[in-house]
């Protein structure tokens, strides 16, 4: 059976950097439930997330599951499941994890910063600032602008689907060159004209890392740093310099399927994150991760202008109700209302969260994709169902 078809649309859509995995079966470590951390305010309202997150381990068989919430003035951190599989390793309170697409909405915020110091302007062609860097066949770069790559409207193929992750024990520690990504998504024809519809395609911020760099003349990925994550006080989040493979402790281990292996399940925490780039290449925490999103949503980070335009949305039909903005999804949820976050997939890990307008925020990460150890569909509805329990339990 191929990743094609054993890839379910929501996953495809889902899946904000990584290739989709054969299923195969998997021998899990059974569910450890480590008591949660001991916060400040913790109560019986932790109770269902608790349960969702035993879920995750018992039910949909991903071998760890955590995540730290912030809401009613109260914080709380929560784990379930094995830090390793095979063993009964505890699982580290608010670990690092590989943040995946995330990465877009610091992406994002860079550029954003940039369109209010004059410097960048969202509605024009990205060709001003990359003369002759977006062509190909239905493809011209005079003719998608800048809002377009941030709000995934512009039609560019998806270069993730063209380099190899289907086999990704072959391309686990290979480093990509930015130029080499888009050489692979320039290679296949536009999906549709720029602005006749939303697809979401990480070529779009590799675009937007380069769009960075030309324009700053520094590296984006320090342009990242500097501009956001010291700015927003983000201890535990950085983005691997060149050739870094690890992943900071404490973190519980990452695992996907490796084809090359019969579907076997692999460990993948130590991995050339490169082909992320600016559109997932970062590393933070949960509770980082939902710090970012309270700040961004606070106006903390970018000037109200610009804030105002990453919050005008499109429909994005992955579920009923998603709406994608600039880097920035707003996802309905079941007690009313909607968050504001963007989630992250790459071969190893899924986090999601975000922030709501009146003060919640919520990191949740589970350490190897929907798909890995149980169908690919109802794990990914679960991750998503865990999420929205803990921002509204």
């Amino acid at each position: 059976m191929t990743p094609k078809t054993t890839t379910s649309k929501l996953r495809k859509c889902l899946l904000v950097i990584a290739a989709a995995g054969l299923v195969g079966s998997a021998t899990t470590v059974a569910a450890v439930a480590n008591p949660p951390e001991e916060t400040p305010g913790r109560g019986s309202k932790d109770t269902a997330l608790q349960k969702s997150l035993d879920a995750l381990v018992s039910e949909d068989k991903f071998p760890a599951a955590f995540a730290w919430v912030r809401k009613d003035g109260r914080t709380s951190s929560l784990v379930s499941g094995s830090a390793r599989l095979g063993e009964q390793a505890p699982v580290p309170h608010d670990g690092y994890v590989r943040a995946g697409s995330n990465t877009k909405t610091f992406t994002a915020v860079v550029v954003l910063q940039l369109v209010a110091e004059g410097k960048v302007a969202l509605d024009e062609p990205i060709e001003t600032y990359l003369p002759g860097v977006v062509r190909g066949e239905g493809i011209d770069g005079r003719k998608i602008t800048v809002r377009q790559l941030l709000q995934h409207t512009s039609g560019l193929p998806n270069y993730t689907e063209h380099i190899g992750l289907e086999n990704f024990a072959r391309v686990q520690h290979k480093f990509f060159h930015p130029h080499d990504l888009l050489t692979a998504a320039l290679a296949h024809p536009a999906e549709f004209a720029p602005g006749a519809k939303w697809k979401y395609s990480n070529t779009n911020y590799l675009l937007a890392g380069m769009l960075i760099e030309k324009v700053t003349e520094r590296p984006v990925q320090e342009q990242i740093t500097e501009r956001v994550i010291r700015k927003a006080g983000l201890h535990h989040t950085s983005w691997p310099q060149p050739g870094d493979r690890t992943l900071p402790r404490p973190h519980a281990r990452g695992y996907a399927l490796s084809s090359m292996e019969n579907g076997k399940v692999v460990d993948v925490t130590r991995m050339d994150p490169s082909w992320g780039g600016a559109a997932g290449q970062m590393i933070s925490t949960p509770s980082d991760l939902a710090k970012f999103a309270r700040l961004l949503l606070d106006g903390k980070l970018l000037a109200p202008g610009q804030l105002a335009e990453m919050r005008k949305t499109v429909d994005a039909p992955i579920l009923p109700g998603w709406r994608y903005g600039l880097g920035l999804f707003s996802i309905p949820l079941s007690c009313g209302g909607a968050y504001w976050g963007h989630g992250g997939d790459i071969e190893g890990y899924e986090t999601r969260g975000g922030a709501t307008d009146d003060g919640r925020s919520v990191g949740l990460a589970v350490t190897a994709l929907p798909g890995t150890f149980s169908d690919a569909e109802k794990s990914a509805k679960a991750v998503m169902s865990a999420t929205d329990t803990a921002f509204c339990n």
